[in-house]
Protein backbone atom coordinates (compact mmCIF):
# COMPACT_ATOMS: atom_id res chain seq x y z
CA UNK A 1 0.00 0.00 0.00
CA UNK A 2 1.17 3.20 -0.77
CA UNK A 3 1.04 5.92 1.74
CA UNK A 4 0.66 9.54 0.35
CA UNK A 5 1.02 12.78 3.85
CA UNK A 6 0.65 15.67 1.12
CA UNK A 7 -1.51 16.33 -2.40
CA UNK A 8 2.14 16.55 -3.78
CA UNK A 9 2.37 12.86 -3.29
CA UNK A 10 -0.15 11.85 -5.05
CA UNK A 11 0.96 10.87 -8.72
CA UNK A 12 -0.65 13.07 -11.56
CA UNK A 13 -3.64 11.38 -13.72
CA UNK A 14 -4.84 8.96 -10.78
CA UNK A 15 -8.50 7.88 -10.72
CA UNK A 16 -9.80 6.24 -7.59
CA UNK A 17 -12.85 5.18 -5.42
CA UNK A 18 -11.61 6.72 -2.39
CA UNK A 19 -13.74 6.29 1.07
CA UNK A 20 -12.93 9.40 3.96
CA UNK A 21 -12.80 8.85 8.10
CA UNK A 22 -10.63 9.04 10.66
CA UNK A 23 -10.95 5.31 11.27
CA UNK A 24 -9.51 5.34 14.90
CA UNK A 25 -9.35 2.03 15.70
CA UNK A 26 -10.22 0.66 12.45
CA UNK A 27 -13.37 -1.00 13.85
CA UNK A 28 -15.84 -3.68 12.28
CA UNK A 29 -17.92 -0.56 11.03
CA UNK A 30 -14.78 0.99 10.05
CA UNK A 31 -13.99 -2.40 7.88
CA UNK A 32 -17.08 -2.44 5.96
CA UNK A 33 -17.10 0.56 4.79
CA UNK A 34 -13.13 0.30 3.23
CA UNK A 35 -14.16 -3.35 2.24
CA UNK A 36 -16.71 -1.76 0.18
CA UNK A 37 -14.66 1.07 -1.23
CA UNK A 38 -12.05 -1.59 -2.18
CA UNK A 39 -14.37 -3.97 -4.05
CA UNK A 40 -16.09 -1.53 -6.00
CA UNK A 41 -12.71 0.09 -6.93
CA UNK A 42 -12.10 -3.14 -8.48
CA UNK A 43 -14.80 -3.56 -10.13
CA UNK A 44 -13.99 0.57 -12.09
CA UNK A 45 -10.46 -1.30 -12.33
CA UNK A 46 -9.33 1.83 -10.68
CA UNK A 47 -7.48 2.56 -7.13
CA UNK A 48 -8.98 2.23 -4.02
CA UNK A 49 -8.02 5.08 -1.68
CA UNK A 50 -8.69 5.66 1.93
CA UNK A 51 -8.22 8.79 3.97
CA UNK A 52 -7.33 9.50 7.40
CA UNK A 53 -6.78 12.73 9.26
CA UNK A 54 -3.80 13.17 11.68
CA UNK A 55 -4.10 14.85 13.95
CA UNK A 56 -7.59 13.59 14.72
CA UNK A 57 -9.96 16.49 14.33
CA UNK A 58 -11.03 16.24 17.86
CA UNK A 59 -7.89 17.02 18.96
CA UNK A 60 -7.15 20.24 17.41
CA UNK A 61 -10.71 22.07 17.58
CA UNK A 62 -11.24 20.33 21.62
CA UNK A 63 -8.25 19.85 23.14
CA UNK A 64 -8.86 20.02 26.35
CA UNK A 65 -10.96 16.62 26.02
CA UNK A 66 -7.74 15.09 26.19
CA UNK A 67 -8.95 12.38 23.02
CA UNK A 68 -6.31 9.74 22.86
CA UNK A 69 -6.19 7.53 19.88
CA UNK A 70 -7.39 3.83 20.59
CA UNK A 71 -4.66 3.07 18.67
CA UNK A 72 -1.41 4.92 16.94
CA UNK A 73 -1.37 6.45 13.37
CA UNK A 74 1.01 3.63 12.14
CA UNK A 75 -1.23 0.35 13.60
CA UNK A 76 -4.31 2.49 12.07
CA UNK A 77 -2.18 2.25 8.87
CA UNK A 78 -1.24 -1.14 9.09
CA UNK A 79 -5.06 -2.18 9.47
CA UNK A 80 -5.77 0.02 6.45
CA UNK A 81 -2.94 -1.92 4.65
CA UNK A 82 -4.12 -5.65 5.84
CA UNK A 83 -7.57 -4.13 4.03
CA UNK A 84 -6.62 -4.49 0.79
CA UNK A 85 -6.59 -0.89 -0.76
CA UNK A 86 -4.37 0.69 -2.46
CA UNK A 87 -3.23 4.04 -0.81
CA UNK A 88 -3.88 5.71 2.47
CA UNK A 89 -3.54 9.45 2.30
CA UNK A 90 -3.04 10.98 5.59
CA UNK A 91 -3.84 14.37 5.34
CA UNK A 92 -2.62 16.61 8.10
CA UNK A 93 -5.36 18.09 9.63
CA UNK A 94 -4.94 22.04 10.53
CA UNK A 95 -6.70 25.11 9.57
CA UNK A 96 -5.95 24.67 5.84
CA UNK A 97 -8.32 21.71 5.80
CA UNK A 98 -10.82 22.50 8.56
CA UNK A 99 -11.26 26.04 6.85
CA UNK A 100 -12.48 25.07 3.67
CA UNK A 101 -15.72 24.89 2.31
CA UNK A 102 -17.50 21.36 1.86
CA UNK A 103 -17.53 22.47 -2.15
CA UNK A 104 -13.55 23.77 -1.71
CA UNK A 105 -12.80 20.26 0.17
CA UNK A 106 -14.28 18.21 -2.70
CA UNK A 107 -12.75 20.15 -5.50
CA UNK A 108 -9.17 20.07 -3.74
CA UNK A 109 -8.81 16.56 -2.60
CA UNK A 110 -11.55 14.17 -4.05
CA UNK A 111 -11.71 15.99 -7.64
CA UNK A 112 -8.30 17.85 -8.77
CA UNK A 113 -5.82 15.50 -7.03
CA UNK A 114 -7.69 11.76 -6.41
CA UNK A 115 -9.41 12.10 -9.49
CA UNK A 116 -12.67 10.40 -7.76
CA UNK A 117 -15.36 8.87 -9.74
CA UNK A 118 -17.15 7.58 -6.75
CA UNK A 119 -17.01 8.11 -2.90
CA UNK A 120 -17.99 5.33 -0.38
CA UNK A 121 -18.83 7.00 3.42
CA UNK A 122 -20.50 5.88 6.29
CA UNK A 123 -24.04 7.19 7.55
CA UNK A 124 -22.94 10.11 9.98
CA UNK A 125 -20.50 11.39 7.14
CA UNK A 126 -19.66 15.10 7.98
CA UNK A 127 -17.20 17.33 6.04
CA UNK A 128 -16.16 20.93 5.09
CA UNK A 129 -16.22 24.27 7.31
CA UNK A 130 -17.74 23.64 10.52
CA UNK A 131 -19.37 20.20 9.70
CA UNK A 132 -21.66 22.09 7.38
CA UNK A 133 -21.22 18.88 4.57
CA UNK A 134 -23.78 15.57 5.05
CA UNK A 135 -24.28 12.95 3.24
CA UNK A 136 -26.96 15.20 0.67
CA UNK A 137 -24.12 17.74 0.21
CA UNK A 138 -21.63 15.24 -1.00
CA UNK A 139 -24.58 13.57 -3.51
CA UNK A 140 -24.99 17.53 -4.48
CA UNK A 141 -21.32 17.80 -5.32
CA UNK A 142 -21.17 14.26 -6.93
CA UNK A 143 -23.83 15.57 -9.34
CA UNK A 144 -21.62 18.40 -10.40
CA UNK A 145 -17.98 17.28 -10.59
CA UNK A 146 -19.27 13.83 -11.60
CA UNK A 147 -18.54 11.12 -8.94
CA UNK A 148 -20.92 9.27 -7.56
CA UNK A 149 -21.67 8.86 -3.80
CA UNK A 150 -22.13 4.94 -1.77
CA UNK A 151 -23.64 5.55 1.34
CA UNK A 152 -22.62 2.07 3.44
CA UNK A 153 -25.61 1.92 6.61
CA UNK A 154 -24.17 1.73 9.93
CA UNK A 155 -23.81 -2.28 11.21
CA UNK A 156 -24.95 -3.08 14.59
CA UNK A 157 -23.71 -5.50 17.35
CA UNK A 158 -26.61 -8.09 18.54
CA UNK A 159 -27.52 -5.91 21.43
CA UNK A 160 -28.57 -3.13 19.09
CA UNK A 161 -25.86 -0.73 19.40
CA UNK A 162 -23.63 0.24 16.41
CA UNK A 163 -20.25 -0.37 16.42
CA UNK A 164 -18.20 3.05 17.35
CA UNK A 165 -14.72 4.46 18.55
CA UNK A 166 -16.48 6.33 21.50
CA UNK A 167 -18.01 2.36 22.73
CA UNK A 168 -14.74 1.33 22.18
CA UNK A 169 -13.28 3.84 24.74
CA UNK A 170 -16.22 2.90 26.83
CA UNK A 171 -15.42 -0.82 26.88
CA UNK A 172 -11.31 -0.04 27.92
CA UNK A 173 -12.40 2.50 30.67
CA UNK A 174 -14.21 -0.36 32.23
CA UNK A 175 -11.28 -2.80 31.61
CA UNK A 176 -13.53 -4.99 29.34
CA UNK A 177 -11.13 -5.70 26.82
CA UNK A 178 -12.81 -9.01 25.10
CA UNK A 179 -15.61 -6.51 24.92
CA UNK A 180 -13.52 -3.92 23.05
CA UNK A 181 -12.22 -7.01 21.12
CA UNK A 182 -15.15 -7.62 19.87
CA UNK A 183 -16.34 -4.17 18.24
CA UNK A 184 -12.81 -3.44 16.91
CA UNK A 185 -12.58 -7.25 15.18
CA UNK A 186 -9.17 -7.85 17.01
CA UNK A 187 -6.95 -7.00 20.41
CA UNK A 188 -6.32 -3.80 21.89
CA UNK A 189 -3.00 -2.59 21.39
CA UNK A 190 -0.76 0.20 22.93
CA UNK A 191 2.78 0.86 22.38
CA UNK A 192 5.63 2.43 24.31
CA UNK A 193 9.31 2.27 25.46
CA UNK A 194 10.47 0.16 28.17
CA UNK A 195 11.84 2.33 31.27
CA UNK A 196 13.13 2.06 34.60
CA UNK A 197 10.59 1.40 37.27
CA UNK A 198 11.09 0.76 41.05
CA UNK A 199 12.13 -2.87 40.57
CA UNK A 200 9.97 -4.24 43.28
CA UNK A 201 9.04 -7.27 40.46
CA UNK A 202 12.29 -8.04 39.89
CA UNK A 203 13.34 -8.71 43.64
CA UNK A 204 9.69 -10.37 43.85
CA UNK A 205 10.54 -12.91 41.30
CA UNK A 206 8.25 -10.92 38.55
CA UNK A 207 10.28 -9.06 36.48
CA UNK A 208 8.45 -6.81 34.51
CA UNK A 209 8.76 -4.25 31.48
CA UNK A 210 7.24 -0.89 32.71
CA UNK A 211 5.61 1.87 30.28
CA UNK A 212 4.42 5.04 32.26
CA UNK A 213 5.14 7.75 29.61
CA UNK A 214 4.80 8.45 26.28
CA UNK A 215 2.24 5.60 25.93
CA UNK A 216 0.34 5.49 22.42
CA UNK A 217 -3.40 4.00 22.38
CA UNK A 218 -5.79 4.01 25.22
CA UNK A 219 -4.53 2.46 28.62
CA UNK A 220 -7.64 0.05 29.70
CA UNK A 221 -8.82 0.68 33.74
CA UNK A 222 -6.88 -0.40 36.21
CA UNK A 223 -6.54 -4.02 37.14
CA UNK A 224 -4.75 -7.13 36.13
CA UNK A 225 -4.56 -8.65 32.12
CA UNK A 226 -3.68 -11.47 30.42
CA UNK A 227 -1.95 -10.41 27.00
CA UNK A 228 0.91 -10.29 25.06
CA UNK A 229 4.29 -8.41 25.13
CA UNK A 230 5.12 -7.96 21.28
CA UNK A 231 8.68 -7.41 20.16
CA UNK A 232 9.90 -6.18 16.72
CA UNK A 233 12.04 -9.31 15.13
CA UNK A 234 15.20 -7.26 14.11
CA UNK A 235 15.38 -6.88 10.17
CA UNK A 236 12.24 -7.71 9.46
CA UNK A 237 8.28 -6.72 9.79
CA UNK A 238 7.27 -9.61 11.95
CA UNK A 239 6.76 -9.05 15.61
CA UNK A 240 7.59 -12.00 18.81
CA UNK A 241 5.05 -12.46 20.64
CA UNK A 242 5.52 -12.97 24.33
CA UNK A 243 2.69 -14.26 26.84
CA UNK A 244 2.36 -11.64 29.73
CA UNK A 245 0.55 -10.99 33.30
CA UNK A 246 0.13 -7.60 32.49
CA UNK A 247 -0.79 -4.66 35.16
CA UNK A 248 -2.09 -1.50 34.98
CA UNK A 249 -2.44 1.15 37.83
CA UNK A 250 -0.92 3.33 40.47
CA UNK A 251 0.40 0.13 42.15
CA UNK A 252 -1.53 0.64 45.91
CA UNK A 253 0.06 -2.05 47.62
CA UNK A 254 3.06 0.24 47.41
CA UNK A 255 1.38 3.43 47.69
CA UNK A 256 2.44 4.07 44.09
CA UNK A 257 0.98 7.75 42.51
CA UNK A 258 1.97 6.99 39.22
CA UNK A 259 -0.13 5.55 36.46
CA UNK A 260 1.88 2.76 34.88
CA UNK A 261 1.44 -0.40 32.61
CA UNK A 262 3.75 -3.08 33.83
CA UNK A 263 4.07 -6.65 31.86
CA UNK A 264 5.19 -9.63 33.28
CA UNK A 265 6.79 -12.61 30.36
CA UNK A 266 5.86 -15.59 31.58
CA UNK A 267 9.07 -17.62 32.70
CA UNK A 268 11.79 -15.28 31.47
CA UNK A 269 14.11 -14.13 33.61
CA UNK A 270 16.64 -13.12 30.70
CA UNK A 271 15.04 -10.43 28.80
CA UNK A 272 16.62 -6.90 28.62
CA UNK A 273 14.20 -4.81 27.20
CA UNK A 274 15.29 -1.47 28.49
CA UNK A 275 14.94 1.42 25.86
CA UNK A 276 13.39 -0.84 23.73
CA UNK A 277 9.90 0.02 21.19
CA UNK A 278 7.40 -2.77 22.70
CA UNK A 279 3.49 -3.13 22.11
CA UNK A 280 1.06 -4.83 24.82
CA UNK A 281 -1.99 -6.30 23.50
CA UNK A 282 -4.56 -7.06 26.09
CA UNK A 283 -6.81 -10.54 26.07
CA UNK A 284 -9.04 -10.56 28.84
CA UNK A 285 -8.78 -8.78 32.49
CA UNK A 286 -8.22 -11.25 35.09
CA UNK A 287 -9.03 -9.06 38.22
CA UNK A 288 -9.37 -5.67 39.81
CA UNK A 289 -6.86 -3.99 41.19
CA UNK A 290 -6.03 -4.70 44.92
CA UNK A 291 -4.25 -4.67 48.09
CA UNK A 292 -3.32 -7.38 50.23
CA UNK A 293 -2.79 -7.73 53.83
CA UNK A 294 0.81 -9.20 53.94
CA UNK A 295 3.72 -9.68 51.20
CA UNK A 296 2.94 -13.44 51.50
CA UNK A 297 -1.17 -12.33 50.76
CA UNK A 298 0.38 -10.73 47.42
CA UNK A 299 2.70 -13.40 46.73
CA UNK A 300 0.39 -16.05 46.28
CA UNK A 301 -2.04 -13.64 44.34
CA UNK A 302 0.74 -12.90 41.71
CA UNK A 303 1.01 -16.57 41.71
CA UNK A 304 -2.60 -16.96 40.61
CA UNK A 305 -2.49 -14.30 38.21
CA UNK A 306 -0.19 -16.59 36.13
CA UNK A 307 -1.53 -19.77 36.43
CA UNK A 308 -4.66 -17.54 35.15
CA UNK A 309 -2.87 -15.38 32.24
CA UNK A 310 -1.36 -19.43 30.92
CA UNK A 311 -5.17 -21.06 30.98
CA UNK A 312 -6.31 -17.97 28.97
CA UNK A 313 -3.47 -17.31 26.69
CA UNK A 314 -3.49 -21.42 25.93
CA UNK A 315 1.11 -21.40 27.29
CA UNK A 316 2.32 -23.63 29.60
CA UNK A 317 2.60 -22.60 33.13
CA UNK A 318 5.29 -20.75 34.88
CA UNK A 319 5.66 -19.14 38.07
CA UNK A 320 8.18 -16.20 39.58
CA UNK A 321 11.51 -16.68 38.52
CA UNK A 322 14.59 -17.00 40.85
CA UNK A 323 15.68 -13.21 41.64
CA UNK A 324 19.24 -14.14 41.30
CA UNK A 325 18.25 -15.05 37.65
CA UNK A 326 17.06 -11.42 36.82
CA UNK A 327 19.18 -9.65 34.61
CA UNK A 328 17.00 -6.61 33.31
CA UNK A 329 13.17 -6.55 32.28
Amino acid sequence: MQVWTSLADIPTGTQSVVTIGNFDGMHRGHRRVIATCRDRARRREVQAVACTFDPHPVSVHRPESGLALINPLQDRLDAIAASGVDAAFVIHYDESVYSLTAEEFVRTYLVDKLGAVEVVVGEDFRFGRGNSGDIDTLRELGREYGFDVVMVADIEAPEGRRWSSSWVRELLAEGDVAGAARVLGHMHRIRGTVEHGFKRGRELGFPTANLHTGIEGVIPGDGVYAGWLVRNVPGTTAGEFLPAAISVGTNPQFDGEKRTVEAHVLGRSDLNLYGERVAVTFVSKIRPMMTFDSLNDLLCQMDDDLRVTAFVLGVGVSGRVDPAAVTAH
